[in-house]
């Protein structure tokens, strides 16, 4: 469930320099219509409507990401994401912890899953209309009824799932490229200076009370965005709103760096030996992120 960085950003760029071709990047015009309102937990809503087939997408975007971490205890966002499919209070886990999926398959959802980076934690679904009541049930449950349903063998089963993708990412060729280039960019401290999905000894040490006070601290009403586009109006978004997320606790402020992007001096060259057919070179500036918040960094193209 790792979020592929540099494929993202290189599609990005590839599809900006397409658009580009017929006219500057300032001349693209793309408005979604949407309302969005708040409840009074602080949970924020968004709808877009979009009735051209009958179903909705569901998303919820949780304030949260490996920014949040501290040095000690990398790797926990990502981790608490996996946790989250395992199952909550009202939606029991099966043997091999795949309550969530197998509620959903069985509804007829598809395009199920969650990402984490740096700054947010995510997780979203398309749906029938006529499963909508069903998904939100679900999504409800994980975020006002989950700590009951945690335990120790959950936490080391999703423990070795999460390092199990941290092998296979790092044992492909150029894998270990984005580790260098996190900690290459960003002093020690700086809360992009470790990578999502964290490191081994961090992950080993992960215990049942981080998991219950990461849970506490950002998984509350107000530190979430719940979007709902597709088949469906306003009024009955904030009514299903209402009825399954109204009653979940806003949970405690939580402190947010508004932007904290770190200056390199000069240039700085890093070299690795790996067993790969070509050599790879990167080109790395960190630079503001569109919305203002952290830094976002740009690799450009890798050159081979």
């Amino acid at each position: 469930m790792r979020t592929p960085k540099l494929a993202w950003l290189l599609g990005l760029c590839a599809s900006l320099l397409s658009s580009a071709k017929a006219g500057t990047v300032a001349d693209i015009n793309i408005e979604i219509p949407f309302k969005k309102f708040v409840l009074t937990n602080g949970l924020i809503v968004i709808v877009h409507e979009d009735h051209k087939a009958p179903i909705v997408a569901v998303k919820l975007w949780y304030h949260v990401g490996s920014k949040n971490e501290k040095p000690g205890k990398t790797g926990f966002a990502h981790l608490f994401e996996h946790l989250l499919f395992t199952g909550s209070e009202h939606l029991k886990s099966t043997g091999d912890q795949r309550a969530f999926f197998e509620a959903m398959e069985r509804i007829g959802a598809t395009d199920m899953n969650g990402t984490t980076n740096p700054d947010r934690t995510d997780y979203f679904e398309n749906v029938p209309v006529n499963a909508l009541d069903v998904a939100l049930w679900i999504e409800s449950d994980r975020m006002g009824h989950f700590l009951g349903s945690i335990d120790q063998a959950r936490l080391d089963v999703q423990r070795g799932v999460v390092q199990n993708e941290k092998r296979q990412g790092e044992n492909q060729p150029y894998g270990l490229a984005w580790d260098l280039i996190t900690k290459g960019t960003a002093p020690p401290g700086h809360p992009y200076s470790w990578t999502v999905i964290g490191s081994m000894e961090d992950l080993n040490a992960a215990s049942l009370e981080d998991v219950r006070t990461w849970f506490k601290t950002y998984y509350g009403a107000a530190n979430t965005v719940l979007v709902l586009a597709g088949d469906i109006d306003t009024e009955t978004a904030r009514q299903k709103a209402e009825q399954y997320f109204g009653h979940i606790p806003a949970g405690p402020p939580v402190a947010r760096y508004q932007q904290w992007i770190p200056k390199i001096p000069g240039t700085r060259r890093q070299k690795l030996s790996h067993r790969v057919s070509q050599a790879r070179l990167y080109k790395v500036w960190n630079i503001p992120c569109a919305g203002g918040y952290g830094i976002a960094r740009f690799p450009g193209n890798p050159l081979r």
